[in-house]
């Protein structure tokens, strides 16, 4: 039922409630709340110090609006709370002061701050019940919360039913609550014990809902047939033997995992998933050499053409007695370069190509490819890793390299279609970072600090959130700001440049070679660089306005360096008193930071900014809800392989438009 066939649903609600994503009955009786007041009007004696409380009170003074600038306001008056006079405080309630006549019966919301007798209001009501739980919803310009609630109301008392989509199997298990009676409770709660079990009814069956789907792709892609090899173990062994360093338990059993794909019928759909340093390279260095031993040339894409060419310098170092061919194919390489190397590929002669998208161009034919990486892999869209996926006469076996680290119920349902490797353990060769938090007015030690570091010939980078000063009018930084602030306190005898995302990537590339090859000593820049640049000499990470990051973003800087022997630092500036960054200071570990980032900014805000993959639901939290996610999985992949989804209409709807996915 659409909502229109709803009374009291006119043309212009109509429209503001389709903006937020409402067009059917059932959407309206979804849109949950995102939290809950207990009514309970209190008396100010019982308040307690910071809480939250309603008082009723008398209006006893005529309030006095002050604007501290437009579209800011405050307004004060007396009033009479148990037989005493105490001072009101609001913000922006203005529009309210005509209502607020003397001798009105009105209750505060608010805080009660006993030794300046002020009752700092976050809002007045004139009608509530008392002893009642009251459900808050979101709401955006033009939605008032009145009519919301009437509309849910309507919508819960319409003569629509609403499928349950949990199977009978599993209500019965965890004696799950009536999908009608949990999304009442849901809305009209009368005690906290039927919002805790609407809440598990309802957060349980949009995670199986969920996993339903993962898990199904997990399935049709461990049926796509794939290159069966037989893997030279022994030669493999040979390898890994001469390598300068131990393998950690976490490169190993990746590798074992990787040799198992790669020998089995199937298609190879993995993710190696691992903090910076951790050593995901090696791990599929091994698989391009597993699979070259087994006759098949294999690709290797890179987001930037800098990384690409690190890459390749890498591998060519590991694999220089191996015997491979390597090529390197980046855009801006010549024609003649680039049509030699499309030549080499379709003829065969190449093993191994490195590149960046240039390797999805129509030039490029390969000639037995066999596995395709794909590192960073977030940072492409889906369709440019189809299009290297499809490439060749085969389907080749594919490896996806991240380093972002992400708690493991993110990563399920991020990557739940895909196998999981995770590389958590770090070698031990490399120095841990020293972070440190400064405020701006201590900005003398960091200088003293980086000019040192450049004495040493070592290189700093210095990151801010800003290109320009005047595009947020506040007291942030900007590299721009900042090139000219370093170069005064350097007095212009230390080579500083600045690097953005609005630049065009040629000259990004540019400014970054020559940071690589020593010509600039410090590199200001935003976010640009926070992934997949190596740059061992740089020993200095300055993070300006620390508070504006995500602690999963703060630890991608950092990773920037300590990529060498040498003792590296990163410090933090920030004017303001944050106690989660201290959390830096604690830890290098980049899958405990990701959990602190997850509990303290949630799943929308885990790589610093909103993703457009981000993984938006309705009523769970794969972070609070993690225990509910695991058991849902279980329970949906149970569901499909014992094929209990049969008679089941809407699941087997599932099932058919994923069969007709590419």
């Amino acid at each position: 039922m659409n909502i229109e066939q709803l009374k009291g649903i006119g043309p212009k609600n109509q429209i503001i409630l389709n903006k937020i994503g409402i067009y059917t009955v059932a959407d309206l009786v979804n849109y949950y709340p995102y939290k809950y007041l207990f009514i309970c009007i209190k008396k100010l004696n019982e308040a307690l110090v910071d809480e939250t409380i309603y008082v009723k009170a008398k209006v006893l003074t005529i309030p006095k609006v002050y604007y501290i600038r437009k579209n800011f306001n405050y307004m004060v008056f007396s009033c009479s709370i148990d037989e005493e006079i105490v001072n009101v405080k609001i913000y922006n309630r203005a529009f309210m002061k005509n209502n607020l006549v003397m001798g009105k019966i009105i209750i505060l919301v608010g805080k009660y701050d006993k030794l300046k007798n002020i009752f700092t209001a976050s809002d007045i009501r004139f009608n509530i019940t008392n002893n009642k739980i009251e459900a808050k919803y979101h709401l955006i310009a033009g939605l008032k919360e009145n009519f919301l609630v009437k509309a849910i109301d309507l919508a819960l008392n319409c003569s629509e039913k609403f499928i349950d989509y949990v199977p009978n199997e599993y209500n019965e298990k965890y004696n799950l609550i009536n999908k009608e009676v949990a999304l009442k409770n849901i809305h009209q709660p009368k005690t906290y014990e039927e919002i805790k079990k609407a809440k598990i009814k309802l957060i349980y069956e949009e995670l199986f809902n969920y996993t339903f789907k993962i898990n199904a792709l997990k399935l049709k892609n461990k049926k796509a047939l794939g290159i069966k090899r037989n893997i030279d173990e022994d030669k493999i062994n040979a390898f890994l033997s001469e390598l300068p360093f131990k393998l950690t338990i976490d490169q190993q059993k990746a590798i074992q995992e990787i040799l198992k794909d790669l020998s089995d019928s199937s298609r190879m759909n993995r993710l190696v998933l691992g903090d910076v340093g951790s050593g995901k390279t090696i791990v599929a260095i091994v698989g391009i050499l597993a699979n070259y031993l087994s006759g098949y040339s294999s690709a290797f894409m890179a987001p930037t053409e800098i990384l690409a060419k690190q890459h390749y310098e890498t591998l060519n170092n590991y694999l220089e007695n191996a015997g491979l061919n390597i090529a390197l194919l980046t855009g801006h390489m010549t024609l003649k370069e680039k049509n030699n190397i499309y030549k080499a590929i379709k003829n065969g002669d190449i093993d191994l190509v490195i590149g960046t998208h240039a390797l999805i161009n129509d030039n490029v034919q390969f000639n037995n490819l066999g596995l395709v990486i794909i590192d960073e892999q977030h940072l492409f869209g889906v369709k440019q890793r189809n299009a290297l996926q499809e490439k060749g006469d085969i389907k080749p076996d594919v490896l996806y390299l991240s380093a972002t680290p992400i708690p493991r119920s993110y990563a399920l349902c991020l990557y739940g279609d895909l196998d999981l490797s995770m590389i958590k353990t770090k070698p031990n060769k490399r120095k841990e970072v020293i972070t440190i938090i400064k405020s701006e007015k201590e900005i003398k030690d960091c200088l003293y600090k980086m000019l040192e570091e450049i004495k040493l010939g070592h290189q700093v980078f210095v990151v801010s959130p800003l290109i320009n000063e005047d595009e947020e009018k506040n007291e942030l930084n900007s590299v721009v700001k900042l090139k000219e602030k370093l170069q005064l306190a350097f007095s212009k005898q230390v080579s500083v440049e600045i690097i953005h995302g609005k630049m065009k990537q040629k000259e990004k590339d540019s400014i970054m070679q020559k940071f690589l090859n020593k010509e600039i000593k410090i590199l200001i820049s935003t976010t640009v660089i926070e992934v997949g640049i190596d740059i061992p000499n740089a020993t200095m990470m300055i993070i300006f306005n620390a508070e504006r990051f995500g602690l999963a973003a703060l630890h991608q800087l950092r990773g920037r360096v300590g990529r060498n022997d040498f003792q590296s630092y990163c410090y933090l500036i920030s004017n303001y008193d944050n106690k989660r960054l201290k959390v830096m200071e604690e830890s290098n570990d980049g899958f405990y930071i990701s959990e602190k980032d997850f509990e303290q900014r949630g799943q929308g805000d885990l790589f610093g900014v909103k993703q457009s993959g981000d993984i938006i639901f309705k009523i769970a939290n794969i972070n609070t809800d993690s225990k509910i996610l695991l058991q849902a999985s279980k329970d949906s992949l149970d569901y499909l392989e014992n094929h209990k989804y049969k008679n089941n209409k809407y699941y087997e709807e599932i099932l058919e438009e994923i069969n007709f996915l590419d």
